[in-house]
């Protein structure tokens, strides 16, 4: 019988290490002058900021991420780790900066920020969802983040995204949900309109009722989908809609109507990829 083989010594599973070390560096510097050539494609095909923000793409990528993800390392860095690249890589091609509405508290945004864009990206504060969407639709091609439980207080804030030209939500935050995530504040993500690349797993409506009907709400979970907020104003009820991506907003406008609501206005102000749980 052949000796068995001896177990490695601490240098050398340490010489392991610095190798994958060396290799990981390495291929974060590949990954850069990839990136590189990117952003050169861009320039000649003159292509705008918001082309940087891939909402479909990074929803993919870390649903990948969360399914082949095993062993020792926890999944709370390894997410973290990955949206750091990708937020940061993202900045390199078209600098922008996070706003954040900071009303229902600081730490728990600028946690979210940081954990999903890293700390290369600047955090810039706002008083209340309405001023984070001013402050987007102002600027060249930032993105704003805010809750989605924002309270009755801040009112029908999604109304002003109806407008074609206006921001749009682009993204909701994490995109792997499970319990205790480090950043599990559930957030929009906003941007001005992008030209490609966003996913519409669900979709989101600016609905505006002249009266409301409570089997509406029975009407919305048979469509699969859910009343995400609502305010109430002068001009009647208005509402914050979410449905599968599939529902045409003719088959949402009926089945509201059918259901005894009587609605005024009907606009899509944004989507997102479909949330994604891991236990």
């Amino acid at each position: 019988m052949s000796a068995e083989k001896p177990a490695p010594s601490l240098a050398e599973l340490r010489q392991e290490i610095d190798r994958i070390d060396e290799a990981m560096h390495r291929l974060l510097m590949e990954r850069g002058t990839i990136i590189d050539r990117l952003i050169a494609s861009k320039k000649a095909s003159q292509t705008g900021i918001s082309s940087a923000f891939r909402p479909g793409r990074e929803a993919s990528m870390m649903k990948a991420l969360a399914e082949r993800h095993e062993g020792l390392l926890p999944l709370d860095t390894v997410e973290s780790i990955w949206r750091v690249i990708i937020g940061t890589f993202t900045y390199v091609q078209s600098n922008y900066s996070v706003h954040a509405d900071i009303s229902g508290g600081d730490a728990p945004m600028r946690d979210s920020a940081r954990f999903h864009f890293g700390f290369t990206v600047p955090y810039v504060t706002h008083p209340s969802a309405a001023a984070v969407i001013e402050a987007v639709a102002a600027s060249r091609g930032d993105l704003g983040i805010f809750r989605l439980d924002q309270g009755a207080t801040s009112g029908a804030w999604w109304r002003t995204l109806a407008d074609k030209r206006r921001p749009k939500i682009i993204a909701r935050l994490p995109f792997i949900e499970r319990p205790d995530h480090p950043a599990g504040t559930p957030v929009f993500v906003i941007s001005k309109p992008l030209t490609d690349a966003a996913v519409r797993d669900v979709v989101l409506y600016a609905a505006q009722f002249e009266r409301w009907h409570k089997g509406a709400n029975e009407a919305l979970i048979q469509l699969g989908g859910e009343v995400v907020a609502s305010a109430a104003d002068t001009n009647g009820l208005s509402e914050l809609i979410a449905v599968p991506g599939a529902v045409e907003p003719a088959q949402l406008r009926q089945a509201l109507t059918k259901a005894g609501a009587s609605l005024a206005q009907l606009a899509e102000i944004g989507s997102h990829a479909e949330r994604f749980h891991v236990k």
